[in-house]
């Protein structure tokens, strides 16, 4: 992982593609998009199966590892009405059931606008952005507001990193721009896009064993 200090707040940049505020135990979660697949494949279109049992997996590991207490969804925790079919509920249900302890808060996006709010008995309280948190402002719309340093979602970001024998891959990434960070979408079965940062900005592009600083690394291979 890496920490960095954000409006006053410790900001721990997860593997995972989450973001963890230990001063309130609180996890960060940009676009879950649960029940894309099953959204997918109820228009015909052939998409691999069990990826929200996967997204709901990963959150499990990381409740205990880091002691969550809050979970703060940044927006398109369902992917569309058709999410909730009953499979994919019955997952969603069970991860519930399993961690009763959790208080869970949804910032509503764009794909929640048209997928409703979540069913009561998952017990997330739905909020329109911003949600302030310290001197943070929990959004799903990158864009700056006048409550604090925004932190968002909804691009999906990732960068291409370049390797010696000149191949290059895309993987997620947080971006910090002055007014707005966006973090990567952190369900299974998401997209990407691809962002050009400005002079000044930072990325840490996230793998699956470490997050590192894009320009961090780029000066080390100079050396």
């Amino acid at each position: 992982m890496a920490t960095i200090s954000v409006a006053g707040q410790a900001l721990m940049l997860m593997p995972e593609k989450c973001v963890f505020l230990p001063e309130s135990d609180t996890l960060l979660v940009a676009d879950a998009h649960v029940g894309k697949a099953v959204s997918f494949r109820a228009l015909g279109v052939p998409v691999p199966s069990g990826t929200t049992g996967e997204t709901l997996a990963l959150l499990s590991s990381l409740v205990p590892r880091l002691a969550v207490r809050r979970i703060v969804f940044l927006g398109d925790f369902l992917h569309s009405g058709r999410s909730r079919a009953p499979a994919t509920m019955a997952a969603v249900r069970q991860w519930r059931d399993a961690h009763r302890q959790l208080e869970l808060t949804l910032v509503r996006g764009n794909h929640d606008d048209r997928a409703g709010d979540p069913p009561a008995w998952l017990g997330i309280e739905a909020v329109d952005e911003p949600l302030r948190q310290g001197g943070l402002a929990l959004c799903h719309h990158p864009r700056p507001q006048p409550e604090g340093y925004v932190l968002a979602g909804h691009l999906h970001p990732c960068v291409n990193v370049s390797g010696r024998a000149r191949d290059s891959m895309r993987l997620p990434c947080f971006w910090f721009t002055t007014q707005f960070a966006v973090l990567p979408a952190f369900g299974a079965f998401t997209g990407m896009q691809a962002v050009r940062p400005a002079a000044g900005e930072r990325v840490f592009v996230a793998t699956p064993e470490q997050v590192f600083e894009l320009g961090l690394l780029a000066r080390a291979k100079q050396r």
